[in-house]
């Protein structure tokens, strides 16, 4: 048995779950569908908690008769953020926070927030944060544009220092969360980037660069439908796009003296516009860039999103069930490059260690578990993994030959035959078996056992530490239990 270290890849990736333009599917069901853990997993949600309307949703304060766009409303569209001034933690997005760290991956939280906000009013949504370990949060996104509420309420310049307060009270009121600029890019016909001289100093305040670029989006969506005959899209050259987001970071690094993480926040092409098949071409070129490119410049980029009610999503949402999702061609392409070594996190093997031994979680690129080897002699018809009554309540992520699987506290069984179901062994050969504890309850907790919510800064904030007492039985049969006749 030795120690095994969770580390960063040369390029993570994240998936959006939820957002105006569908619901927040769970994580269950994602790795299931990939097999993998994402570094993190983006939500999205808004708060404007001086509005009369608050906290309805948008669209439920003021329906609309006849809809004209996602954003005319007198705040974004998105589920509002329960905790702040509400200070409901067990409410959204807190609920789905918690899942995604159980679950051995980050929170990647966007927030649209009132720009007017005190630094009073910032604080709360601070130390909500404090328990979630590394969370990387965006504020105030697409800021150089026109189309969200927060435009409308500030200049750009209003929004700019607002960002550089929100950064301000994080870093000192909650040092774990890092703090994301989604600006604008880089401009050919002025060699500078959108805006760059009113948020330099929001550049040089944020901890991750960011940019938002779509290879083609329909954005008349909902309310109409893409066609040739009709102007409410954009497609691009994936190449064109690669190259502007490149030079962004560039740019970024003259204009600041600095050098920072660069992820885009929101990537994908919309099948409204390019059909299926053409959607998963061009993401999967881009892709291919990335890894092929030898500068690694790009920190990570997110996949807008799991599912979506249009054609931006691995699955569609089913008209007639919200809570049915379409696959889409996108979907195992995306999923063979989630796989790849290039955007897969290091597990690197340490020195030996007995049991019991002590496990360490700080994020998804940054943890200490235990890895075994287990000889497989030929294809098996059972392998599984049984968690006594002294492992039954530990919160465990598992991997195996490139999959992941989920242990949840009270789960005392664990089948690991999918990945024979698709990686069909043909000869003996050992694999390693790694284990991995997130924290169990989705929080870190500060070790005098006082709320999370209100206690001191401290190193409880970084890491969640707990006792693998013993390992699991492990039962690898090659032959079924009873058969009465052999089909071929």
């Amino acid at each position: 048995m030795n120690k095994v270290f969770l580390k960063e890849c040369p390029c993570a990736l994240d998936m959006g779950d939820g957002s105006e333009r569908g619901l927040y599917v769970n994580q269950d069901y994602i790795l299931q569908k990939m097999r993998k853990i994402h570094r993190g997993i983006s939500l999205m949600y808004t708060y404007y908690p001086k509005d009369k309307t608050w906290p309805l949703r948008a669209s439920v304060a003021c329906p609309q008769d006849t809809p004209t766009g996602a954003w005319d409303y007198p705040y974004e569209d998105y589920f509002p953020y329960r905790g702040g001034v509400e200070g409901k933690h067990d409410d959204e997005p807190f609920c789905f926070m918690k899942e995604i760290r159980q679950r051995g991956m980050d929170v990647v939280l966007t927030l649209t927030i009132d720009p007017d906000l005190t630094e009073e009013d910032l604080i709360p949504i601070a130390n909500d944060l404090r328990p979630y370990g590394r969370i990387l949060l965006r504020v105030n996104h697409e800021c150089t544009g026109t189309w969200f509420c927060f435009n409308k309420r500030a200049t750009y310049q209003k929004l700019a220092d607002f960002f550089v307060l929100v950064c301000k009270v994080m870093h000192e009121h909650a040092p774990n969360v890092k703090v994301i600029l989604c600006a604008g890019m880089y401009e050919d016909a002025t060699g500078k980037l959108e805006m760059e001289d009113i948020f330099l100093e929001a550049h040089k305040a944020a901890d991750i660069w960011s940019g938002d670029k779509y290879l083609a989006l329909h954005w008349g969506w909902p309310v109409d439908v893409a066609t040739k005959d009709t102007k409410n899209y954009c497609c691009y050259d994936v190449d064109a796009v690669y190259d502007t987001a490149k030079k962004t970071l560039k740019r970024l690094r003259e204009i600041t003296g600095q050098d920072k993480p660069m992820v885009l926040s929101e990537l994908n092409a919309d099948g409204d516009v390019t059909g299926a098949y053409e959607q998963a071409n061009m993401m999967r070129h881009f892709m291919e860039r990335l890894e092929q490119d030898d500068e690694k410049w790009l920190s990570a980029f997110t996949f807008y999103q799991f599912r979506d009610d249009g054609r931006l999503g691995l699955e569609i949402t089913d008209p007639n069930n919200h809570d049915v999702g379409i696959e889409q061609p996108i979907l195992a392409s995306y999923r063979k490059s989630l796989h790849r070594e290039f955007f897969s996190q290091k597990l690197v093997s340490d020195k030996p260690i007995e049991l019991p031994a002590k496990m360490r979680w700080a994020s998804s690129e940054d943890a200490e578990g235990v890895e075994i080897d287990v000889k497989v002699e030929k294809n098996p018809h059972y392998a599984e993994l049984y968690f006594e009554d002294n492992l039954k309540d530990m919160n465990l992520m598992i991997e195996f030959g490139g999959y992941w699987f989920y242990k949840a506290p009270g789960v005392k069984f664990v089948d690991l035959m999918s990945y024979f179901f698709e990686n069909p062994v043909e000869s003996a050969k050992t694999f390693k078996l790694r284990f991995f504890a997130p924290p169990a309850d989705g929080l870190n907790h500060p070790q005098d056992g006082s709320d999370p919510y209100t206690a001191a800064i401290g190193e409880w904030m970084y890491n969640y530490e707990t006792e693998l007492p013993a390992l699991p039985k492990i039962r690898i049969e090659y032959e079924p239990v009873s058969l009465f006749k052999h089909y071929d």
